[in-house]
């Protein structure tokens, strides 16, 4: 099966292939560029900016952690992400993954949109006001993630009766993707919340509203899970644990070497301090947590406002942030290494001009 070019709003998107966002400085500018440049969309994720170029961008620091919301999420650090992005993609469409759970989600978006994104793209919660914050930018495309029919008939409604538009594409996420996910525990594990099951009805709710593409995300891995996928409806899929696997992921070495090494039973669902169940490989820090042996947390970045300012971190063991943060920066005592259900199937690290021609042409 060849497959149709992915419209989402006056953007084209040769590869129907979208790169999943990763943060912290998962998917940077050589990610997310080299992506968009091989014909897929190239998504940078906004979290942790101010860590880019080993914090050269959050203008205050406190123990060498990013302070507070407005610098943990840099717009400098972004611009510059953009920017050098820019200078391997040119022209082809990129994007920007935003969580809705942050702390100045607003302003983030409104950063995203100056720093050059054509896409905006938000999960982590059900982004009922996005297009509040674009209104002086009418051509960036708006994509929520979602993880049921329920969830996009609700966005339609508040965005067409708010905003009088609609989302120009969505991303259905399944439970098998990496970092957090969209459903509780229980639901990761039934059948009706898989995503081959979720594909149908909400192609069917989407249709409802003039036909939103819609993107399969969560455990896609090879040619034939997106030939599955377009057969059940979907117009395009999004992959992030797999591109970790690529000498262009702005992931340390270290943390490729995690996924390297993993096995499938190493990768877990876990707590998290955002309030969704998060995915990842199951490392020295998950025996930190599970007996309170730590580091102390300290809640300096700020960063998403389900956490209530290290309340909900101090409950489940860690700071996402400070672990995140350490995971970019190849730390394998302390990092936290989010990844799909599939990340224990990397076993090479190849470029993603080859990874796109294995997704294309099979294996």
């Amino acid at each position: 099966m060849s497959f149709a070019p992915l419209q989402i709003g006056k953007y084209t998107i040769p590869v129907p292939v979208v790169q999943g966002g990763m943060g912290v400085g998962i998917s940077w500018d050589q990610l997310a560029g080299t992506v968009s440049k091989e014909g897929g969309l190239g998504v940078i994720s906004s979290v942790g900016t101010g860590n880019y170029g080993n914090k050269a961008y959050s203008d205050k620091l406190v123990a060498n952690r990013p302070l507070e919301a407005e610098n943990f999420y840099s717009k400098k650090g972004l611009v510059a992400i953009f920017e050098n992005a820019r200078k391997i993609c040119g022209d082809a469409p990129l994007a920007c993954n935003i969580l809705y759970a942050i702390n100045d989600y607003g302003r983030v978006v409104r950063d995203a949109c100056e720093a050059g994104a054509d896409i905006i793209i938000t999960g982590a919660g059900l982004p009922t006001n996005m297009p509040e914050f674009t209104a002086d930018f009418p051509d960036v495309a708006l994509v929520p993630i979602v993880s049921s029919p329920k969830a996009l008939s609700i966005i339609c409604k508040r965005w067409q009766k708010r905003y009088n538009r609609l989302p120009d594409a969505v991303v259905l996420e399944g439970p098998k993707s990496g970092g957090h996910q969209g459903f509780t525990y229980e639901q990761c594990a039934m059948d009706e919340y898989q995503l081959e099951n979720l594909v149908k009805p909400v192609v069917e709710e989407a249709a409802l509203w003039g036909g939103i593409p819609v993107i399969a995300a969560g455990g896609i891995w090879d040619k034939n899970d997106i030939d599955e996928m377009m057969a059940l409806g979907a117009r395009g899929v999004q992959m992030g644990t797999r591109f970790i696997g690529t000498f262009e992921c702005d992931a340390h070495q270290n943390f490729k070497q995690v996924l390297l090494d993993a096995r499938e039973k190493d990768i877990t669902l876990m707590k998290s301090p955002v309030g969704y169940p998060a995915r990842g490989v199951r490392t020295n820090l998950h025996g930190l947590i599970d007996t309170r042996t730590g580091p102390a947390i300290k809640c300096i970045s700020n960063c998403v406002a389900p956490c209530n300012r290290g309340v909900e971190a101090k409950e489940v063991g860690f700071c996402i942030a400070d672990r995140l943060s350490d995971a970019y920066f190849g730390d394998l005592e302390l990092g936290l290494f989010f990844s799909g259900s599939n990340g224990y199937r990397i076993d090479k690290i190849i470029s993603v001009k080859e990874l796109m021609e294995k997704l294309t042409q099979g294996e």
